[in-house]
């Protein structure tokens, strides 16, 4: 059988296992009678989607290839392996955090130790002024930089236009193009792309906490330019449309969140911010369109860009406290508090980023990790700071590839 036939199997297969978790198909944009059949009927059971599961990685690897299609093969071999390890721990296989990770997002993540958390905190202590501990000064510089909930909206929507039209001087976009923000609350993460196919994306802010300045251009261009919404738009149209706009690969019609994709999907999404507000842009910006949008002091931006910079190595905190949390050596409030010390959250930031874990599991490695290890796959290729125009075309060919974490021939530890 020709690779396109176990695509078909594969987006099959990828829909029944979303029948046993919901969280499962992030998006799906192929055939609607494929969808209808199932989600009829009782969910198959988890036994016979394993079976599936290795049948079809079985055909994959003994399949013919057309011209050109190394890398497709590739990807549906890391999809597949993703897929029969998440069906094994729905069916009670156990698996460690580092295992876990490294079956479902091909790398293995490595163990920061607590003194390079401290390291950043001692960083911290002589950045930030006043009494009190490192994380309440945190916080106190972090409440002068909060956007007032009335003005979210359209601090939002300002920072999703300029990276927007900074990502189209150098990608070219569907020209369906478009996104609906919506506001929400009661979620685990602070802001979701739900990619919809046709170039379109929903793009949904939890206003369930307090929003800091910085936020606002992070998830504009995480979850749309030149992030989600534009990783999920720009594989679209090269690779799931037909041809001869693309190239008729069933197997980009879905999008299955537990994946090796999630890595690049989410290193690529941090990085662009980088890609596309370089160095003083961001600053620039931030202090000259966004805080006085948001009715803040533009005098507070120098400074908490700084105190940004630092927390950088503090964002591999998350991977600690889930590794620790969900291999037992933590329980609930142990966890709940390793964060508010090395993240500096508040203990209501450090509970909510607990259920997103409780949630994702191990996914938390595709934002630091993944950031990490796309950063060096771009600067190997010359996408440095000092070309800016060569950073953009490596970043681009990436978020429009088949390529997985394997196919970036980068080792995590």
């Amino acid at each position: 059988m020709a690779l396109s036939d176990w695509a078909s199997d594969y987006v099959n297969l990828v829909l029944a296992v979303g029948r046993h978790d919901g969280d499962f198909v992030d998006a799906y944009y192929g055939p609607q009678a494929w969808k209808t059949v199932a989600g009829t009927g009782d969910p198959r059971p988890l036994a016979e989607l394993l079976g599936e599961a290795r049948r079809i990685l079985d055909g994959v690897a003994n399949s013919t290839l057309l011209a050109d299609e190394d890398l497709r093969r590739d990807y549906l071999m890391g999809q597949l392996g993703a897929v029969e390890a998440h069906l094994a721990r729905l069916h009670g296989q156990r698996f460690s955090f580092d295992d876990e990770a490294e079956a479902l997002y091909q790398v293995r993540p490595p163990h920061l130790p607590e003194v390079t958390l401290e390291s950043a905190l001692a960083r911290l202590d002589d950045l930030l002024e006043g009494s009190g501990s490192v994380q309440e000064r945190y916080q106190q510089v972090r409440e002068r930089v909060i956007v007032p909930v009335a003005r979210v909206d359209g601090v939002f929507h300002a920072a999703i236009a300029e990276a927007r039209e900074r990502t189209r001087q150098h990608a070219t976009l569907p020209a369906a193009d478009h996104f609906t923000v919506e506001y929400v609350t009661d979620k685990p993460w602070s802001a979701y792309n739900w990619y919809q196919g046709g170039g379109t994306s929903v793009i949904q802010v939890n206003l369930d906490l307090p929003i800091a300045i910085d936020r606002a251009l992070d998830l504009a261009a995480h979850e749309g330019y030149p992030g989600h919404h534009v990783y999920n738009a720009l594989l679209e149209q090269r690779f799931a449309r037909p041809a001869p706009e693309g190239r008729g690969w069933l197997e980009f019609t879905i999008y299955p969140l537990f994946s090796p994709q999630s890595l690049i999907a989410e290193g690529t999404a941090n990085f662009g911010i980088e890609v596309a507000f370089p160095g003083e842009d961001r600053l620039a910006f931030e202090r000259e369109v966004l805080f006085p949008l948001a009715g803040l002091d533009p005098a507070e931006a120098e400074r908490w860009a700084r105190v940004q910079a630092e927390l950088k190595v503090l964002a591999f905190a998350d991977n600690e406290a889930a590794r620790g949390y969900l291999d037992g050596r933590l329980d609930r409030a142990a966890a709940e508090a390793f964060l508010v010390r090395y993240s500096l959250r508040t203990e209501a930031q450090a509970a909510q980023r607990l259920r997103f874990i409780d949630a994702y599991r191990s996914y938390v490695i595709n934002y630091n990790l993944g950031e990490q290890l796309v950063r060096t796959w771009v600067e190997r290729r010359g996408g440095t700071v000092a070309d800016p125009a060569r950073r953009w075309a490596v970043f681009l060919d990436l978020i429009s590839s088949p390529r997985l974490p394997l196919g970036l021939g980068l080792r995590s530890s």
